[in-house]
């Protein structure tokens, strides 16, 4: 395996690994194998060489992966360029392809984006990797920041990237975030190494382009903003701990969620609002969050004690606030062993559908389970021949169904970020 050696003429080529090996012990000294997501650019490079030597000197697996968006013509060959710098460096290296079809049509960097962190996500769980490491920077963070400012985002959108995150069953991690891109393409010069820049780093028509460009205009340091936003984040922490006591008293039910009616309408409107969200993520599970003006409107409601629906879950302020699955928002989840992102169905048959129960309800006894009538129909149904089955409410042999979060993953999702 290649070695970087630091010259000590220059005190940036040896102290920048140092923090650099420092900010990946903190975040990943409990792992044995770590997958880095390589893109060929700058930040990116800085990630591979840094981490490279880390788990060099820590005894921990690296791997590599680069996805092809296929967006552009140059993109195969960039990708296969990426595999060479990743190889050369001893590294096992894999391109994730990615077609965009109608995808391409829509919020084009969101639908990228999400694709990457499902492709990278999948290969993580193929091959066995505790985490993924992501290169963004001090300089993402602060774009991030005043995107989502001219959005009019509170402080969720606001506070800082989390360095160490789960979502899709894959831990990311951030190692890089308290770096500045400037003072990491100057590390990497300073090693002979070369990046290949996107162009589409340079295209206004995208919002980040047009957030960097603003931020150099206006003379603003990346590192202030970003440190704004950790400052936010810090604010956001000290919010969800002041909800303690309310959600400790939260129960999961056939996966919905109950809490406390009088805790809830007790608390300050921002601390409703955030318990609103977190329910919705554990509900409908991962996903953009809704606007505030639909959130405001379902606050407004409960306020008054009427049931509301926002982005395809029940608010039902009974003797117990109860949050659970609209019926009518499962009707494009697609038939499988883990259904509309809630359940899981095991002991199904080839020629088995999975849909709601909807108004197969009746046929069962959903009152025993203490469900509401509306909250049991969005229960998962396996339809087999003439047959119905509600396997929550009735396992047969060999057919069941169990909800894919408990009450510990509502607490993540709240207090874990």
């Amino acid at each position: 395996m290649l070695r970087l050696k630091a010259l000590p003429t220059d005190p940036n080529r040896a102290e920048l690994p140092a923090r650099a090996f420092a900010a990946f012990d903190r975040l990943a000294a409990d792992l044995s194998s770590l997958g880095i997501a390589f893109s060929g650019g700058s930040d990116s490079l800085a990630l591979l060489h840094l981490g490279r030597d880390w788990a060099a000197t820590r005894g921990v697996r690296l791997a590599v992966a680069t996805v092809d968006h296929g967006l552009r013509p140059e993109s195969g060959a960039e990708a296969r360029g990426a595999a060479d710098v990743a190889r050369a460096l001893g590294l096992d290296h894999e391109i994730l392809h990615w077609r965009a079809g109608a995808e391409a049509a829509g919020n084009l960097m969101a639908n990228a984006r999400d694709a990457r962190a499902d492709l990278m996500a999948d290969w993580a769980g193929r091959t066995g990797l505790d985490a993924v490491a992501i290169g963004h920077t001090s300089d993402d963070q602060a774009e991030t920041l005043l995107m989502r400012l001219a959005r009019g985002a509170g402080i969720d959108g606001l506070a800082a990237m989390s360095p160490r995150r789960l979502d899709r069953g894959t831990l990311w991690l951030r190692p890089l975030l308290d770096f500045g891109r400037q003072e990491l393409r100057d590390w990497l010069r300073g090693i002979g190494a070369v990046w290949v820049d996107d162009p589409s780093n340079e295209n206004e028509r995208f919002e980040r382009v047009r957030a960097r460009r603003a931020i150099a205009a206006l003379g603003l340091d990346p590192a202030a903003l970003s440190l704004s936003a950790r400052h936010l984040a810090a604010a956001r922490d000290a919010l969800d701990a002041a909800l303690s006591p309310l959600i400790a008293t939260a129960e999961a039910r056939a996966g919905a969620l109950l809490l406390d009616r009088t805790g809830f309408d007790s608390a300050p409107t921002e601390q409703r609002r955030r318990l609103i969200l977190a329910a919705l993520r554990f509900v409908n599970g991962p996903g953009y969050p809704p606007r505030r003006a639909g959130v405001e409107h379902a606050l407004a409601e409960l306020s008054r004690g009427v049931r509301v629906t926002l982005d395809g879950m029940v608010l039902d302020p009974g003797e117990r606030l109860l949050f659970h699955r609209e019926p009518a928002a499962t009707a494009t989840a697609h038939s499988g062993v883990e259904w509309d992102s809630r359940w899981y169905i095991s002991g199904l048959q080839n020629a088995d559908s999975v849909g709601a129960l909807a108004r197969d309800v009746s046929a069962f006894d959903w009152r025993s389970a203490g469900l509401t009538h509306l909250e049991a129909q969005s229960l998962p149904a396996v339809r087999r021949a003439n047959r119905v089955f509600a396997p929550y409410l009735a396992p047969e042999t060999g057919l069941a169904a169990s909800p894919l979060r408990d009450i510990k993953d509502f607490h993540r999702i709240l207090l874990g970020h």
